[in-house]
């Protein structure tokens, strides 16, 4: 029985929930049970990926980026991000709080977000000496090369108007109108046909699928490889779980 994702399948629609509260922090566990969601929710027609607690996702669990974990996490969580893209179902992102790191490339790779006003987005890995290998393949082709090298290489953080101008977020709403929004799409797509839905979507994402996927594999060894090795990637670890500022060596 799934402890940290709920899946409900209904007249074609899944909807997936993530349910770690408060923040929906992404480790092992959770990674794996989303993987099987995913793969489950690719028989409906239309996928809906919602959180319940304070936050859509606040990221990837830090104490799984150190050396000795590293490569296992990164394996699940490119696992289910491959899995994510490779839908042909459309997806729908229902945003709340924040989605930082992995939340964001979570929301990054569907295929429409819906976004309550008082969201926020980012991708603050750069400020524990460390990068987002799914965010370096999938965000130039979300938002452009510009945007994409400022959330990258700033760590800021942004509002969801921000991201909606950037092209990372489709809609935004109200936050006591988020569900009712979702709803309307959902229903709007819906009533579409599920196979031009399907064959519209593969030909739509189909340069973006291939060039994602040549990024994400350069990204992984560069991450593994060369960032690992430095003393500062291990340093901005150390420095996050032990909530002290990093002293970089810059090496």
């Amino acid at each position: 029985m799934p402890e940290f994702v709920e899946l409900l399948r209904q007249d074609g629609v899944a909807r997936i929930t993530l349910n770690r509260p408060p923040l929906n922090i992404l480790h092992s566990p959770m990674l794996e049970e989303l993987t099987a969601a995913l793969e489950e929710a690719a028989a409906e027609r239309l996928l809906v990926v919602a959180a319940k607690g304070r936050a859509f996702c606040a990221g990837v669990d830090v104490g799984e980026h150190t050396p000795e974990r590293a490569g296992a996490m990164l394996a699940r969580f490119h696992t289910m991000c491959r899995r994510l893209v490779a839908l042909d179902i459309p997806t729908v992102a229902a945003v709340h709080g924040a989605a930082l790191g992995g939340g964001c490339e979570l929301v990054a790779l569907c295929d429409l977000v819906v976004a309550a006003r008082s969201a926020t987005f980012g991708q603050p890995e750069i400020k524990i000496a460390a990068f987002p290998p799914v965010a370096a393949a999938a965000l130039a082709q979300v938002v452009g090369l510009r945007q994409a090298m400022a959330l990258l290489l700033t760590g800021e953080t942004v509002t969801a108007e921000a991201a909606q101008a950037a092209g990372l977020v489709t809609t935004v709403v109200e936050d006591g109108a988020l569900a009712d929004e979702v709803e309307r799409l959902t229903a709007q797509l819906a009533a579409l046909s599920g196979p031009a839905l399907r064959v519209a979507k593969r030909a739509a994402l189909r340069e973006f699928r291939r060039v994602f996927e040549e990024g994400l594999r350069e990204a992984e060894r560069l991450y593994l490889q060369d960032l690992l090795a430095t003393e500062d990637a291990r340093e901005g670890t150390a420095a996050f779980l032990e909530k002290r500022a990093p002293a970089w060596r810059h090496r």
